[in-house]
């Protein structure tokens, strides 16, 4: 009967999203987005920015990952790579897009980019550590290795930087960063990537004959294989890269990464798998509803840096969103799950906090290529929307909640880890206020 009741959720969301009229009254739902713009704009300097910055900014170097929910240092995890690059990414971002805080941001940026490039970045052997301790050395529990995952977001932060900044040494080191990783990286004879190197730059391969397969150190990342989860952000960073350094070989790497994600990565109908072989054999997992809504978005940034708009891309990123609706949306409290089957029920009911804001912002993106069509995607952002603001949000000491119950219960207080920083919630609403103000002026 839970069967037919999804199935039966998806042919309404697909009815939905591909019919021909406007509902009557979907135009009535699309007033005031200026108001809606700027109630988000006051989240985002309150709850994301107004928490984390300077907050976490470590006069030592670097930017502090842990709190706890009354913002006060917690125990520290060390220096992450993924958490070290986002948080120059976001500062960078902020910078370019709401100038009125170029005064208090900017040092950031620098403050951020001197810790990738002096201490992060392997003076030795090149790339980016994994993760260091707190005084820049190398830890055991990060090890010495480098992970593509980490090298990704450094060289996304430093682009970020040089955009925000016209710092050529920003440049330099996304360069740098690039060059390192499709040296040590590619693999020239399946494509993509492979993830986990040895400090010196030699692929890592699994233990002959374990039965377990060892994994990345706070990571999961099976040893071996190739990630549904480092290759679309590989696309990310690259893409952003080629916005500002048109090189010849980013050019076909970001092709290349962008058909794989499509071609091999998603699936109909409308799914990822998240790991694979060397030779790109999928190996059966569940379904991650977030990465999913998230992808839609990356590859049309992806195919609009490019400079060209295939219309398989555009049908897949559509059918990412259409199935992330259909099986992993709560019509109930709003909000995405966090994962579950290709086919059947969620499976993980609970909230986490990256997986709404992705959410957000890929249905404000499809409501803006198909609105005039359905207006499907705009009631779910705003009952997303409303999830977010009455449920996410830690209304007694700011901040937003990692993960919660499907109903917006909250039983853990965390807000801040090295998995979690300003990166997500920052994105999306730059960019769903940035969207909704077109429309506005549009109307």
């Amino acid at each position: 009967m839970r069967r037919a009741k999804i199935f039966a959720r998806m042919a309404t969301v697909l009815i939905l999203a591909h019919s021909t009229a406007l509902p009557v009254g979907a135009q009535k739902s699309l007033s005031e987005p200026e108001a809606l713009a700027d109630e988000m704009d006051a989240v985002l300097r309150r709850d994301i920015l107004g928490v984390w910055f300077p907050r976490s900014v470590d006069p030592a170097g670097g930017f502090r990952s842990n709190f706890t929910r009354d913002w006060k240092p917690a125990a520290s995890a060390g220096k992450f790579s993924v958490f070290q690059g986002r948080m120059v990414w976001v500062a960078s971002e902020i910078v370019m897009k709401r100038p009125e805080l170029k005064t208090q941001f900017r040092p950031i940026i620098d403050h951020g980019m001197k810790y990738l490039s002096e201490v992060l970045w392997d003076k030795q052997y090149g790339g980016f550590f994994w993760g260091l301790d707190d005084q820049g050395n190398v830890s055991p529990q990060y090890t010495d290795g480098k992970h593509l995952y980490g090298i990704s977001f450094g060289l996304y932060g430093a682009t970020a930087a040089y955009q925000a900044t016209n710092d050529p040494a920003a440049l330099r080191l996304a360069q740098q960063a690039f060059r390192w990783l499709d040296e040590h990286a590619h693999d020239s004879k399946n494509g993509g990537y492979f993830e986990w190197l040895t400090r010196d730059g030699r692929v890592v391969q699994p233990i002959p004959g374990k039965a377990r397969v060892e994994s990345v150190p706070f990571a999961g990342f099976p040893i071996g294989y190739k990630s549904m989860n480092t290759h679309i952000h590989l696309l990310e960073s690259l893409t952003q890269l080629y916005e500002v350094w048109k090189d010849e070989l980013l050019r076909r790497r970001v092709i290349e990464l962008l058909g794989f994600v499509r071609d091999r990565i998603c699936v109909a109908p409308g799914v990822m798998n998240l790991y694979f072989t060397p030779e790109w054999r999928a190996i059966p997992d569940h379904d991650s509803y977030g990465h999913d809504v998230e992808t839609a978005y990356l590859m049309l940034e992806a195919e609009d840096v490019l400079g060209r708009h295939e219309p398989r891309t555009e049908a897949m990123a559509r059918r990412l969103v259409d199935h992330a609706l259909a099986y992993g949306w709560d019509e109930d409290y709003g909000g995405f799950y966090r994962e579950g089957t290709t086919t059947g029920p969620p499976e993980d009911l609970r909230k986490e906090w990256w997986v709404q804001f992705e959410g957000l912002n890929a249905l404000l993106l499809m409501h803006e290529k198909y609105g005039k069509q359905t207006d499907a995607y705009f009631k779910a952002f705003q009952k997303q929307w409303q999830f977010i603001k009455d449920k996410q949000i830690d209304h007694e000491f700011g901040g937003v909640y990692d993960t919660l119950e499907r109903d917006g219960t909250v039983k853990d207080f965390t807000k801040a880890r090295i998995w979690k920083e300003a990166y997500h919630d920052t994105r999306a609403l730059l960019n769903v206020t940035a969207r909704l103000r077109r429309m506005a002026r549009a109307a």
